[in-house]
């Protein structure tokens, strides 16, 4: 993968630029992921070239199968821990490229590690050369386990840097830093997102995240797995307000640089999820305690005032509508792979 691009799309030809198509593409590394397979989308929808990335360990084709055909897409099968070489101009590169599931980035964390420092600084390198603006996916958990609710951007976390965690919490902090000096000194234009908990249609049946999880546990009629007892607290942002904060921070003014927290302030503890997927699912599962894994947030709600001053950005979907959405993904997809959601009652 190293040596070479794999690549399909209806054009992805190079020469692109020479076909009459005047405007710069867009790069979405890990496009093919949860939320970079919908910023490819309505990228696409509002008439830009995307030029999708990913190595696909934990995006899927099939999230961008509906685009495959369209004159506006172009799909390279690569891993940004390599250098990536693209010969047409470049206008804006969106770097999502990293497991943000425990779970899965826990499965090779030096692999995480790499594709969040190494990854960054090869995207931040193909920026600087094509005189392009990039977007860095960061995410909350930069702040760790917080000493203190809501966290905002001024906050220098508590992170652990000898856990299980800490090959995702550090390379993310690790690719900030990273941003911060390619903006400073290497004539870069930056902007760096701060995520917090993102759900919605598209994410993974094995995401591996209390959303799914919870959405999964309930339509299988197995038993709802919380750990601890319940009332850690997390924020919910609906993909659809997560990619209008996204796409907003990407076209602001120079005084946007710097971290910028992107999530939707109200707060629900995770017993408070559970219960509210049991009632909308209607299924008899049973919540089952488990011990809190090592370094779990106690608590997890963004500050996003800065983001409401300097992109209007403000989430629109409530929990309950956008849980709706998800379960109705969650259900057509475990059908669509055999799963016998049949036990839902």
């Amino acid at each position: 993968m190293a040596g070479e691009i794999l690549s399909f799309g209806a054009n992805c030809s190079a020469e692109f630029a020479l076909l009459g198509h005047r405007e710069k593409s867009v790069l979405v590394a890990g496009g093919a992921g949860f939320l970079g397979s919908h910023i490819c989308a309505r990228l696409i929808a509002a008439g830009r070239r995307v030029i999708c990335v990913d190595n696909l360990m934990t995006g899927s084709l099939r999230n961008v199968s509906e685009l495959a055909n369209d004159s506006l897409f172009c799909f390279h099968l690569h891993d940004v821990i390599h250098p990536l070489a693209i010969g047409e101009p470049i206008g804006e590169i969106y770097n999502l490229a990293c497991p943000a599931s425990p779970e899965k980035y826990q499965r090779d964390p030096l692999h995480t590690f790499q594709t969040s420092v190494r990854g960054a600084e090869n995207l931040l390198m193909l920026a600087q050369t094509k005189g392009a603006r990039i977007l860095q996916a960061s995410t909350s958990e930069v702040y760790g386990d917080p000493d203190i609710s809501p966290q905002p951007e001024s906050y220098r976390g508590a992170v652990n840097t000898f856990g299980p965690r800490a090959c995702y919490d550090e390379g993310k902090r690790a690719a900030e830093m990273l941003f911060y000096e390619y903006s400073a000194h290497g004539g870069v234009e930056a902007r760096v997102a701060r995520i917090f908990n993102t759900y919605g249609p598209q994410m993974a049946y094995d995401d591996g995240r209390v959303v799914s999880n919870f959405i999964v546990q309930a339509l299988m009629g197995r038993p709802i797995t919380v750990y601890g007892d319940g009332s850690q607290t997390r924020s919910f942002c609906y993909v659809d307000d997560m990619v209008d904060g996204l796409m907003a921070l990407m076209e602001s003014p120079p005084d946007c640089q710097g971290p910028m927290n992107l999530g939707n302030p109200v707060e629900f503890s995770v017993l408070e999820l559970a219960q509210k997927v049991l009632a909308k699912t209607g299924s008899r599962s049973q919540i089952v305690r488990r011990p809190l894994p090592t370094d779990d947030p106690r608590q997890r709600r963004p500050d996003i005032s800065r983001a409401h001053e300097k992109l209007g950005f403000a989430p629109k979907i409530a929990l309950d509508e956008g849980l709706d959405a998800t379960i109705a993904h969650f259900s057509r997809v475990l059908g669509n792979v055999g799963e016998p959601i049949k036990q839902v009652v």
